[in-house]
């Protein structure tokens, strides 16, 4: 395999509407499509900042329960400085893990759906 490349991970969410307001209204990722196929799909992609990989949610894309992902980790440059953005935007998420290997903060979406924000440290 010469190149593989993570672009779209699907997060299994219950109300479609209410996950766009909470990715798109708190925490600011742009909303790359919404698109209903049929009255049984939807697709609803977004992308966080500067991120090469979306993610996409909405009733027929997914068989998992909703709430269920707790896997996705994304790099940030500043924990100390994503959990203040996070809480001023009023989401409930953990203080920063300090560990030797990064800086965590975890958070979760309104179905339960776990984040992991990891501050890389500082390599030589």
């Amino acid at each position: 395999m010469e190149r593989a490349e993570i672009q779209l991970i699907i997060v299994p969410v219950a109300d479609a509407d209410r996950s766009r307001a909470f990715y798109e209204g708190r925490l600011g990722w742009h909303v790359d499509f919404d698109q209903v196929v049929s009255p049984e799909l939807r697709f609803v992609q977004i992308t966080p900042p500067r991120s090469a990989c979306s993610i996409a949610f909405g009733p027929g894309l997914s068989t998992m329960a909703p709430g269920s992902l707790r896997a996705i980790q994304v790099v940030i440059d500043d924990a100390d400085a994503a959990l203040a953005e996070l809480r001023e935007a009023g989401v409930d998420a953990d203080g920063v893990d300090e560990q030797a290997w990064g800086r965590f903060v975890t958070f979760r979406d309104p179905d339960g759906n776990g984040w992991t924000l990891q501050q890389l440290p500082v390599r030589a």
